[in-house]
């Protein structure tokens, strides 16, 4: 196969196949007696797996580690690897449209929220929360939008176990009678506060409600410690500080209730 042959063939660009061997990823493949490479099928399954280590976002610098690996194989276990390569990728494909139909479904219907695309479980307490602020008299609090935010964030980072108990514990919470009314009572006792002084009597008012709304799990995962942690202090300076007055001392409230 000529350049243009094998670059069609694997779906790369001639130009891009003269840049893998400028790296030295793809060997220079003997030339004919016209000075035009000829490529071969193992020349084929090597770029065929540059090109799917690059797809899988590996740096071309990493993909030259694993192609040192693959150095001395055999071309079936090249062939293996690559279809295993393939699979890998099919089956993230899937996944991912099985998350996207799921996201166009609550589009359809009206229920994707502005913090999302979020996990069909948060979507689920979203939903909740979004009726219970059509009952309000007024507009939502903004406390509720950066608690949503929050739970946004924990859903992407937050290990798939950890999102389980998360979610399991908000449930709980959530399906009480009236928690969620309460939840919107002391989102109101939040934005009240904003621009309050730490030593507002309100302060403790607050936060005496918010701890009783906290599920036990928070206290277990707080493990009796106090909640002083880099990801907190960086989510607490989002807020006032009479309302991140609030969060802390409910925290320590929940810790306390643990013990």
């Amino acid at each position: 196969m000529r350049i243009g042959e094998i670059a069609a063939f694997v779906g790369v660009t001639p130009r891009a196949v003269r840049h893998y061997h400028h790296l030295g990823l793809l060997p220079e493949p003997v030339r004919r007696a016209n000075g035009y490479r000829d490529y071969t099928v193992r020349d084929a399954v090597l770029l065929a797996r540059i090109r799917r280590l690059t797809e899988l976002g590996l740096g071309l610098d990493e993909v030259r580690d694993v192609l040192a690996d693959d150095a001395g194989r055999d071309l079936v276990e090249v062939l293996e690897e690559l279809d295993a390569d393939l699979g890998r990728q099919e089956a993230l494909i899937h996944e991912r449209r099985a998350r996207l139909a799921v996201l166009l479904g609550q589009a359809r219907d009206g229920s994707l929220t502005a913090e999302g695309p979020v996990s069909p479980r948060l979507a689920e307490l979203f939903g909740d929360m979004a009726r219970a602020s059509a009952r309000l008299p007024g507009p939502e609090p903004a406390i509720a939008a950066k608690d949503r935010e929050l739970l946004a964030l924990l859903d992407t980072v937050a290990p798939d176990a950890e999102q389980e108990r998360l979610m399991g514990a908000m449930r709980r919470m959530t399906e009480a009678p009236g928690a969620m009314e309460r939840a919107y009572a002391v989102y109101e006792q939040l934005d009240a506060l904003v621009d309050a002084d730490r030593a507002d009597a309100r302060v403790e008012e607050a936060a005496r409600a918010l701890a009783a709304l906290l599920p036990d799990e928070v206290a277990e995962q707080l493990g009796g410690r106090a909640p002083e942690h880099a990801f907190m202090d960086a989510f607490l300076a989002d807020f006032s500080p009479a309302q991140a007055a609030v969060v802390t001392r409910a925290l320590r409230l929940v810790v306390e209730r643990g013990r």
